[in-house]
């Protein structure tokens, strides 16, 4: 224990840079290492992975993986710049459309895992243009979402 006199102020409430800084530096290594990984997923021949000609089982839940890294990053890193604010319902609606589109985005990947999709679980998976699209909305609905969470500060007068 230290015997600091009493007159020498100890600071206990974080200062609001703190907490920032952190945050924001782990939430883009997380969001590029999931950006790799989605790459990876989605064009493994760009790697010199690919294996197939068609997209199989193993490359969408690569992909997926990436995908719930980069909203995880983005999540992160989004809501640590609200940090000494009152997160607003617009916020709080925009972080809830992250997770929606995510789970959108996994249900039309894995529809034919599923057995939602054109070819059902005894034939071989098939990423079709259906589920594509179904993909591509719930990554447009992830968007949206990161839009939503972006603190705008109004003109301080």
């Amino acid at each position: 224990m230290t015997n600091l006199p009493a007159s020498t102020p100890v600071q206990t409430t974080p200062r609001s840079d703190d907490a920032i800084t952190p945050r924001t530096r782990v939430s883009m290594a997380v969001t590029w290492i999931g950006l790799l990984i989605f790459a990876i997923g989605a064009k493994p021949d760009l790697f010199g992975l690919d294996r197939s000609p068609v997209v199989g089982f193993v490359q969408i839940i690569v992909f997926l993986i990436g995908l719930a890294l980069i909203c995880l990053g983005g999540y992160v890193g989004l809501h640590a710049l609200w940090w000494n604010l009152e997160r607003t319902i617009v916020s709080d609606i925009g972080s809830r459309l992250v997770s929606t589109g995510y789970v959108f985005t996994v249900f039309a990947g894995l529809a034919d895992i599923v057995g939602m999709g054109s070819h059902p679980f005894p034939q071989v998976p098939y990423f079709g243009p259906w589920q594509a699209t179904g993909v591509l909305i719930g990554q447009g609905i992830i968007a949206l979402g990161f839009l939503l969470m972006i603190p705008f500060r109004g003109k301080s007068k």
